[in-house]
């Protein structure tokens, strides 16, 4: 294996959950056209097999305050060295027990970030820039733990305009000190999104949920010129397998410092503070 890789969103619980809300089946079925066993439960030995093939020293793994995972917890508990936690699920409207939580959650276990998705809570209401996500921006710039927000238009059938690039404008100018990372993508708004990442220092872009050799040429050309430290690899397992993605990015027409960077440099320096 001559790469290094870390996959910075990879999802385990979706066997706790007896059913699927029908929006999930939507995605599953419509958009990514995969299989039931998507939604089954994993083990660690089968998810550990799959990093190992393809070079993925570490993953992060989706959590949440409102439902916790028992199955991302068990795995960061077994091999703290592989696994780090995603946490969603801040109550944003009443926000400070769930705050307490987060600060109690960072000190207990392996947190690489925090995670919110605009179109996914309070009915696809209230954009980023929206003062009720405030408390959530002030203390992750506290805990120095980085946050990533939704953009792009959704898979499933919910309001999308929230997840508008543009509206983490504002937040990247009244947050400097907060780590802040775009996720899945940012379609089809990617040239908004490129112009925000050479504007501000303290902003990502996670290509999670996106076959890489879907990934525009103006995000490719970006990554070979002035954004090579800002791109950020991940796969959105199982919903895309570390299989298909791992290769595809190999694959991509990038210098091989670019390519490093795009799968372990950035996530490394921008989640764990490691150099490259």
């Amino acid at each position: 294996m001559t790469h290094t890789a870390i996959d910075c969103l990879v999802n385990v619980h979706f066997g706790e959950a007896e059913s699927q809300p029908n929006w999930m089946l939507k995605v599953r079925d419509d958009y990514f056209n995969r299989p039931e066993s998507v939604f089954a439960q994993v083990g660690l030995a089968e998810l550990l097999a799959e990093m190992d093939e393809q070079g993925v020293r570490k993953a992060i793994l989706m959590d949440s305050l409102a439902n916790p995972s028992s199955t991302a917890r068990k795995f960061v508990e077994a091999k703290p060295d592989r696994f780090a936690l995603a946490m969603g699920g801040v109550r944003l409207l009443r926000p400070v027990r769930s705050l307490r939580e987060l600060s109690a959650l960072v000190k207990a276990l392996p947190v690489a970030y925090a995670v919110v998705g605009p179109s996914f809570w309070g009915d696809g209401q209230y954009p980023p820039s929206d003062a009720v996500y405030y408390p959530l921006y002030a203390k992750c710039a506290e805990l120095e733990l980085p946050l990533c927000v939704n953009t792009g238009i959704p898979g499933p059938p919910i309001p999308g305009e929230v997840q508008h690039p543009m509206h983490l404008d504002r937040v990247c100018v009244r947050f400097p000190e907060l780590r802040l990372c775009m996720i899945h993508g940012a379609d089809p708004w990617w040239d908004v999104a490129i112009r925000l990442l050479l504007k501000y220092a303290n902003l990502r872009l996670m290509t999670s949920a996106w076959s890489p050799k879907r990934l525009p040429e103006s995000l490719l050309h970006f990554m070979r010129t002035r954004g090579k430290n800002k791109v950020i690899f991940a796969s959105d397992w199982p919903v895309l397998p570390m299989r298909r993605v791992i290769p595809e990015a190999l694959a991509l027409d990038l210098p091989p410092n670019v390519l490093d960077n795009y799968l372990c440099g950035n996530a490394r320096e921008f989640f764990f503070g490691e150099e490259h």
